[in-house]
Formats: C-alpha cells, sequence, structure tokens
C-alpha cells in the first residue's frame, strides 16, 4: 500500500509499504477514505524528530471502510464505516472506565513513561503506524472505532477522530460560565473548532487571537472577535484590548490551542533547532531531561486570563525542564487543566451535533482536500501557512 511516511526533520515522502494485517484477536483492518493532516503532526515534522524512526507512518485522524477483524471484535463487521480516534484504548480498565482513554492502563506506554499509545505519533507513543495511508491496522478495535452512517461526505464525521473531542475537551475544561467570556489562542483547526463550540454552548464573548489572516478572517465569519498578533505593539497591548472588553479583568478562561512552537520564543526556538542538530539518540535524551518549549502562547495565557480563571491547554508541549511563573499563577489563583483528549468520553455528545444543519460548520471546515500522494506537498502547505491551509485532508 501507498503511506506517508517520515523520513526526517521537513522530509515526509509517500512510499510503497507492507500492508497492514490482523495481529491480535482485538485487531481490525480498515480501508482508509479520508485522513487528516493535524497541526499536532508538524511537531513530529520539526520538534520531536529525535523520537522519530524513518520510515514510520505518519497520521492519527483517520475514517474509513471495515475490512477485516479479529475474533474478539463483535461489534464490527467488514463494510462497517467508522471513524478511528487517535488514541487506542482497551475500553475496560480503570482509566477508561473512569472516562480517561488517554490513559488507558492497557496500552500505556510504559518503557517511556507515556500514557495510553497514539497512532501514528513516535516511540514515545508506542511507534504504532498511522492512518495517513491506504489501510490501516487498528488495535483494540472492540472499543475504539465509531460507527457513523452511510450516506453524507467523510467531512461530516472525520472530525470525531481528533479535533472535534479535542476542542471540545478544550472548552469543557476551560469552563465558561454561561455568558462569560473566553480567549482562544491560536486559531488553527483546534482553535477554529474550540471557537464554534464555545459559542454554541452559550459563552457570550469568544476571542480568537493569531496572526494569519486567513484564520482570522475564518474566525470573524463565525461570530469572533478576532485580534491579529502582529497589529499590536507587544503583548502588554494585546492583553489590555482584551480586557477592555472584559470589565478590565479579562476573560473568564483562556484556550492555549498552540502549543510547544509557539510564535515570538526565539530562545527556545534556537534551542529546539540546535537539538535538531545532533545526533538522534542524544537529542532524544536532551528533550527528555532538559527540554523547553516555546512558551510565548502559554505565557500570554497567564497574563491575560482573569484572577480566579481557568487555562485549559490543548496545545502539546513537550518539554521537562520548562519556566513556570508559578508565583503569577498562584497569587491569580488560576486554575489549569490539560491533556490529550479523551475522544471517547465525548463522543456521544458530539455525535447529535453532526446532523443535517451542521451547527458547527464541519461540512465546510477543511479548507484543502488533496489526493494521498501529494503528501509531502501537503506537509510543507501546512507548515508554512500558504495558501489559506487551516485543515487539509488528504484522500487514499
Amino acid at each position: 500500500m501507498r503511506a506517508v511516511t517520515w523520513q526526517g526533520k521537513r522530509d515526509v515522502r509517500v512510499e510503497t509499504v507492507p500492508d497492514p494485517r490482523i495481529e491480535q484477536p482485538t485487531d481490525a483492518v480498515i480501508r482508509v477514505t479520508s485522513t487528516g493532516l493535524c497541526g499536532s503532526d508538524l511537531h513530529l515534522y520539526e520538534v520531536f524528530g529525535p523520537f522519530m524512526t524513518p520510515g514510520d507512518i505518519l497520521g492519527h485522524e483517520p475514517m474509513g471502510i471495515v475490512e477485516e477483524t479479529g475474533s474478539q471484535v463483535p461489534n464490527l463487521k467488514p463494510g462497517d464505516r467508522v471513524v478511528v480516534p487517535f488514541q487506542i484504548a482497551c475500553g475496560h480498565c480503570w482509566m477508561c472506565t473512569s472516562g480517561l482513554p488517554t490513559q488507558c492502563e492497557t496500552t500505556q506506554v510504559r518503557d517511556e513513561g507515556m500514557g495510553a499509545a497514539l497512532f501514528g505519533y513516535s516511540r514515545l507513543y508506542g511507534a504504532v503506524p498511522g492512518g495517513q495511508a491506504e489501510y490501516l491496522r487498528v488495535p483494540q478495535a472492540q472499543f475504539g472505532p465509531i460507527k457513523v452512517p452511510e450516506g453524507p461526505a467523510d467531512d461530516r464525521y472525520l472530525y470525531l477522530s481528533d479535533v472535534l473531542p479535542t476542542a471540545w475537551q478544550a472548552v469543557r475544561y476551560a469552563d465558561v460560565p454561561p455568558g462569560g467570556s473566553v480567549a482562544v489562542l491560536g486559531l488553527g483547526p483546534i482553535g477554529d473548532m474550540a471557537c464554534r463550540i464555545a459559542l454554541h454552548q452559550g459563552a457570550g464573548q469568544v476571542f480568537g487571537v493569531d496572526l494569519v489572516p486567513e484564520r482570522l478572517h475564518r474566525a470573524r465569519e463565525r461570530g469572533v472577535e478576532a485580534f491579529d498578533l502582529t497589529g499590536f505593539d507587544g503583548q502588554d497591548e494585546l492583553v489590555e484590548a482584551i480586557r477592555d472588553r472584559t470589565g478590565g479583568r479579562g476573560p473568564d478562561a483562556v484556550i492555549d490551542a498552540v502549543g510547544t512552537e509557539a510564535h515570538g520564543s526565539p530562545a527556545a526556538r534556537l534551542g529546539q533547532q540546535a537539538a535538531g542538530l545532533l545526533p538522534q539518540a542524544w537529542a532524544a535524551k536532551l528533550f527528555q531531561k532538559a527540554g523547553t518549549d516555546r512558551l510565548a502562547a502559554l505565557l500570554l495565557a497567564v497574563e491575560l486570563v482573569r484572577r480566579g480563571g481557568t487555562i485549559s491547554l490543548s496545545g502539546v508541549y513537550g518539554g521537562a525542564a520548562d519556566p513556570l511563573p508559578m508565583l503569577t499563577l498562584f497569587d491569580k489563583q488560576v486554575q489549569l487543566r490539560m491533556g490529550q483528549a479523551n475522544v471517547r468520553r465525548w463522543a456521544d455528545d458530539i455525535l447529535p451535533l453532526l446532523v443535517d444543519d451542521d451547527p458547527l460548520g464541519v461540512d465546510g471546515f477543511a479548507t484543502h482536500h488533496v489526493p494521498l500522494a501529494e503528501g509531502a506537498e501537503a506537509y510543507k502547505t501546512f507548515q508554512e501557512k500558504a495558501d489559506g491551509a487551516v485543515k487539509i485532508v488528504m484522500r487514499p
């Protein structure tokens, strides 16, 4: 089969690789019909290369048709249309039954000290082949895949794999009071969808912050008050502009949908680039012991949120030695919630919204649809934020 493979920093290629097969009785194999390119895939493209191996198959946002199932997958059959969550979870351990499948005790990557295995996301998360491919082996298929109806185009359901539950959890964790205010930092796929969900759930004010004109325009079209980061003389001016719209206090909650590669962190960026020049084994050890993130977005969130408010982190961070302003966090009594999205926990809440009137605008959410064969170009376009790219969907 053909698949998008990682070969090195900023080097992905579409190659021929072995077809997946049933390896365990709880496996399924699906024929992928659509697969998303996620912002966190770009972290593998840039920062987390030391944890990758040339030839790794990328991608964790697939959907498709079941081709084959193992003997212990009674709920699926060939021909079923399914969305595959990005994490691999059993559904029956203590963590899964507590609503935390991202911490699944059956698939935890204990050798790396990490939570549940993820599709296509480095050896830190199990080195499981990903879904940017023609076919995908799905472990723990008795729990993970979400069956969806036939009929509507893939885009109606594809985002159940990651974008929708990640944005949904970000808003739930933000705990915005009815009629309250929330600022979303970063208007890529997750930030954009988090704004839509916050408005749908009754937030009175939703502010978005970004520096890409096309992303700001998309948010404004959905009723978000969007701020162009480049239009302010420093962070303090932006903070004051948003505070002026919230009675001088700041928003009730801030969602950081940016993560480790935030714009405006030159020292940490230089450190990440320098680590990328080291041999992989050395660079991996450095990241795990002394790695730092580009914290501009998180530091802005700390400054912006009102006293007693909540910061919700959905952007991926990976530093082991990040300096945080603990005095400010403590003094402001800030609540901080974070983590990978627990997809199956939120799926039943989201599914009713994927109806004919499409309140979240999923049908038109993707800016680009490209053949899988153009995967390498898609990564480059997305990384450079070129051609108005916000969400790219690949079709095998």
